[in-house]
């Protein structure tokens, strides 16, 4: 699986094992950005910069995994692109739903609440843990899709 990551300076430590175990797992990883630890670095431009580079995979698979401090920011800035369905994920319970139910591309994780061994096996669920399919799924995701801009 193509995988899309990005992180500003509450994620980049994070990010960089993450990288490490994605690839070790098999999945080609896309990292865009930051190159290099920035402390004054703003987790907007990376949320685009994945998001747009998701947008463009004509993969059926691909995905991205964002990171900053509380999450939250990158998910705000993702779910501003049409097509991404961004989620903040902090237990197995919300990676699981927010696949199964929404057909999450994105995983927002906060930095700040996960350490290591959490992230991955969060990551690892989201990843593993197919769309249901349901009817009344798509019909929302549908819904998403169509709302005005």
């Amino acid at each position: 699986m193509k995988i899309y990551l990005g992180a500003d300076h509450n994620g980049f430590a994070l990010k960089q094992v993450l990288v490490r175990i994605l690839q070790k797992a098999g999945h080609e990883v896309v990292d865009e950005g930051d190159a290099a630890l920035q402390p004054d670095d703003d987790f907007p431009q990376f949320a685009a910069r994945a998001a747009k580079a998701l947008l463009a995979d004509d993969s059926a698979d691909a995905r991205g995994i964002l990171i900053c401090g509380s999450g939250q920011g990158m998910c705000m800035a993702a779910n501003r692109f049409k097509g991404i369905r961004a989620s903040l994920v902090w237990d197995a319970a919300e990676a699981r739903m927010s696949r199964n139910d929404d057909d999450s591309n994105v995983l927002c994780l906060p930095a700040r609440l996960l350490n290591t061994p959490e992230a991955e096996a969060v990551v690892n669920l989201w990843l593993a843990t197919p769309f249901a399919g349901a009817g009344r799924f798509k019909r929302r995701i549908q819904q998403l899709d169509n709302l005005p801009t």
